[in-house]
């Protein structure tokens, strides 16, 4: 945050490009990704104006990986004072943890990061 509110995330206009974007990663194990992107009124929750949910599924289609800020992260504890509470969080592998959302690139190369990790424990990545 800049002293005069949120500083301008020039890449948010590189995410929002990829709202309804579903890519295959692995044909033959049936990995794939989706990305779910909208601009909403800025908010405590959304204090970045946009909502999202980027997403790794399996062939059957279990969610093995997620970044979103649809409600708040399960069991999250408050953000310190003056920081407000935001909703940004990321599933992996069944678990749930805060997400620490600092710009559009940076999530999507979070997004990125744990996709492969996730490919390389189940053996799609050397």
């Amino acid at each position: 945050m800049g002293r005069h509110g949120p500083e301008q995330d020039h890449t948010l206009e590189n995410l929002l490009d990829l709202d309804g974007d579903i890519y295959v990663i692995d044909e033959t194990a049936g990995y794939w990704v989706k990305f779910v992107v909208g601009r909403v009124i800025p908010s405590p929750e959304r204090p970045h104006g946009i909502e999202y949910s980027l997403t790794m599924h399996d062939s059957s289609n279990r969610r093995l990986v997620g970044f979103d800020n649809a409600h708040p992260a399960l069991g999250a504890k408050q953000r310190p004072r003056g920081t407000g509470r935001t909703y940004d969080h990321r599933h992996r592998l069944g678990t749930v943890k805060p997400y620490p959302y600092e710009n559009a690139a940076k999530l999507v190369a979070d997004f990125w990061e744990a996709v492969d990790e996730v490919l390389k424990l189940k053996g799609s990545r050397p």
